[in-house]
């Protein structure tokens, strides 16, 4: 039989954070989606965000694109959507 917790527990969380975009700056964001949870994989590359990006930080929080109006807020808004 399939157990669907033990499942559950095994995905992990994953941020996609871009390395050429103005909008972020990965010095700092990355230390605190580690914060957030230290077991989540981060991918740094291009995206594919770049409209957005170029003005605002953003991260993909398991694939899910999250724009936030500074570093602040996106961590605000991350944290919501991993409560969801």
């Amino acid at each position: 039989m399939l157990d669907l917790d033990a499942l559950m527990t095994k995905v992990k969380n994953e941020f996609k954070v871009c390395d050429r975009c103005k909008g972020s700056h990965l010095a700092t964001l990355i230390p605190r989606l580690k914060e957030l949870d230290d077991q989540a994989e981060i991918k740094v590359g291009c995206h594919s965000y770049c409209g957005p990006g170029r003005d605002a930080p953003f991260a993909f929080v398991n694939n899910k694109p999250v724009l936030g109006t500074n570093e602040d807020d996106l961590i605000k808004k991350i944290k919501d959507v991993l409560d969801a």
